[in-house]
């Protein structure tokens, strides 16, 4: 199952697609794709009521689309998750998962404008598969016990300013992760008996329609049941929160291409999770 939210920004509804390809509207089941949503089991109330047939069809032609989850609690980071993408930092693979912070409101729609922080000037993309939560996970007792707190997964762009992430840090990234637009995310939420296997996903990046990442989630060194599992031994993950799980080579950072600038269009895709495209521009 697919679920969205469209809609102007602060107005969004929740929105599903149907086996048929039909878009129908959830707003008489709930009023947002929200942590409550997840918790209450919303998933299932919408499987059963699209094989009634009987919810309204939404036309999606012209509108906005949303992240598809509202207020995401937590957006939890992992850092260096690539071998590659470590190597192009200049850092080998780390031992145990790294991990950092996204503010929640860093998180935009798919389609909504990257800004340029004032004063900056090494804007980098990341593509990443984010994994939204779906149960409460605390002190999972392995990695095969992931699988069922996991409600989907979705495309992030964990874009990074790296001067402020790395020159000016004070010893820590929020700096460079957390300026405004700096998480679009999107453009559905897709559950996991869609996805199948997500260590076995194609993730893409271009900019300007130039290639820049091209790799595979099996190329993680760690993968994401282990970084569920992981995580819940030193935090309590709650239904809402984003999981990024880290970003393959192919970066700026790497040196083989330029930072963005105003203009530029930066352009992502993960195997069945879909695809999402940003414009860059000044803060202003």
């Amino acid at each position: 199952m697919r679920l969205l939210r469209m809609g102007p920004v602060g107005t969004e509804r929740p929105v599903a697609v149907a086996d048929d390809g039909t878009f129908v509207d959830l707003s008489g089941i709930t009023d947002d794709i929200d942590a409550a949503f997840l918790a209450s089991d919303g998933i299932d109330r919408v499987r059963q009521a699209v094989a009634g047939g009987k919810l309204p069809a939404v036309d999606p032609t012209g509108r906005r689309l949303g992240a598809p989850l509202a207020r995401p609690g937590s957006v939890i980071c992992i850092g260096m998750n690539y071998a590659a993408h470590a190597a192009e930092s200049g850092a080998a693979p780390p031992a145990h998962p790294v991990v950092f912070f996204k503010t929640p409101n860093t998180v935009v729609g798919p389609h909504d404008p990257v800004l340029l922080p004032r004063g900056s000037s090494k804007v980098d993309w990341e593509v990443e598969l984010a994994v939204v939560i779906g149960r409460r996970a605390r002190y999972l007792d392995s990695p095969a016990d992931a699988a069922a707190v996991i409600a989907g997964y979705t495309i992030s762009n964990d874009v990074s300013e790296r001067t402020f992430q790395l020159e000016v840090s004070g010893g820590q990234w929020s700096k460079g992760k957390c300026c405004e637009t700096f998480n679009p995310m999107g453009p559905w939420l897709v559950t996991p008996d869609e996805v199948g296997d997500p260590q076995a996903l194609r993730l893409r990046s271009w900019v300007n329609g130039e290639p820049r990442q091209d790799s595979s989630t099996a190329d993680m060194v760690f993968g994401v049941y282990h970084l569920i599992w992981s995580l819940s031994q030193f935090m309590v993950l709650e239904p809402g929160d984003v999981v990024n799980t880290g970003t393959p080579q192919g970066v700026a950072l790497s040196g083989r291409f330029p930072y963005l600038t105003a203009g530029d269009v930066v352009t992502m895709s993960i195997d069945r999770l879909g695809r999402m495209e940003q414009r860059v521009q000044p803060a202003g």
